[in-house]
C-alpha cells in the first residue's frame, strides 16, 4: 500500500493573539507529523498579523512539506479555506483548525475507504468534542449510524441534514475538484456556513460518508473562536438570528454561487 496519500491539509489561521495559541498549534501540527500514513502538503493560510507571522516562521515543522500563504483580504474561515482549496494541487484536501488534532490513524483509515468506496466524494471522521481544557463534551458526525437519522447507515444525505444540523466539516477529507464544482464555502453566511455547505453537497448528489472511527478532536467553544463569539462573545447572535441563518441555509443550498444575505430585525 502506498504510504503517501495524495492529499493537502488546509490550515487557516486568523490570529496568534489568542489564549494558549502556541500549545494548541503545536498539538495540531504534531498530529500531522504523527500520521501513520503521510500526506503530500500542508498549506497554512494566514493573515499578515506580525505575531502570527513570527510564530509560523520560528516553528519547526520537521519533515512536513509546508507552504505558507499570506491572506491579505478580510479574513474569515470560509474565505481562507476556499483559497487553500484553490491553491492545492492534490486530488484530496482535508480541513484542520489550529486548535484541533487528527487521530494518528485518520489518513490511514481514509485511504482504506477510498480504495473500496471509489464513488464517495467526501469522508467525515467521528469527531470528539472537548472544551478548551480538553474535557470530553460529546461526539459529532456519529448520527449517520443511527437509523432514525439516515436512510443508508453511514451516509450523510440531504434529507438527514434538513432534520438534523449537528455535523462538522473539520477533519473532513474531500475530493478537491468536487468542492470547487460545488462552490466551496459561502462567505456571506454567519454561523451556519458549514451546515449550508453540507446541504449543498448532498443536494447536488455528492456522496458523503462517515468513517466509523474516531478521527478528529475538536476544541468546541474555545474562548475567542468564531462560534464562541456567535454564542457568548462580541458577536453574540439572538435566537431570532440563529433561526434566520438556519432557515437561510435551507433556502440557499440549492445555489452554488454565494449570494448576499443579511439579517433584518423584523425577520421572524
Amino acid at each position: 500500500m502506498e504510504n503517501i496519500l495524495d492529499l493537502t491539509v488546509i490550515l487557516p489561521i486568523k490570529s496568534a493573539v489568542v489564549r494558549d495559541f502556541d500549545e494548541f498549534f503545536d498539538k495540531s501540527i504534531k498530529s500531522c507529523k504523527e500520521q501513520e500514513m503521510g500526506f503530500k502538503e500542508l498549506i497554512i493560510i494566514h493573515t499578515p498579523e506580525e505575531q502570527l507571522v513570527d510564530a509560523l516562521n520560528s516553528y519547526d515543522f520537521g519533515d512536513l512539506n509546508v507552504r505558507k500563504i499570506e491572506f491579505t483580504n478580510t479574513p474569515s474561515y470560509a474565505s481562507q479555506v476556499n483559497l487553500g482549496i484553490q491553491e492545492a494541487t492534490t486530488k484530496w484536501v482535508s480541513l484542520l483548525e489550529f486548535d484541533d488534532e487528527y487521530s494518528s490513524i485518520w489518513f490511514k483509515n481514509v485511504k482504506r475507504y477510498i480504495d473500496v468506496y471509489d464513488d464517495v466524494d467526501a469522508f467525515l471522521p467521528i469527531v470528539i468534542d472537548v472544551d478548551s481544557k480538553g474535557t470530553f463534551a460529546g461526539f459529532t458526525n456519529e448520527a449517520t449510524f443511527a437509523a432514525n437519522f439516515t436512510q443508508e447507515i453511514g451516509m450523510l444525505t440531504n434529507d438527514t441534514l434538513l432534520d438534523y444540523q449537528n455535523f462538522q466539516s473539520a477533519g473532513m477529507v474531500a475530493n478537491r475538484e468536487k468542492l470547487i464544482e460545488c462552490g466551496m464555502f459561502k462567505e456571506s453566511f454567519k454561523l451556519t456556513f458549514v451546515y449550508e455547505f453540507l446541504l449543498r453537497m448532498t443536494y447536488h448528489s455528492f456522496k458523503i460518508m462517515t468513517i466509523p472511527r474516531i478521527g478528529y478532536k475538536h476544541t468546541n467553544l474555545r474562548e475567542g473562536s468564531i462560534f464562541w463569539n456567535y454564542k457568548n462573545g462580541s458577536e453574540k447572535l439572538t435566537d431570532s438570528e440563529v433561526k434566520f441563518w438556519i432557515e437561510s441555509a435551507k433556502k440557499e443550498h440549492f445555489f452554488s454561487e454565494d449570494r448576499w444575505i443579511k439579517y433584518e430585525e423584523n425577520v421572524v
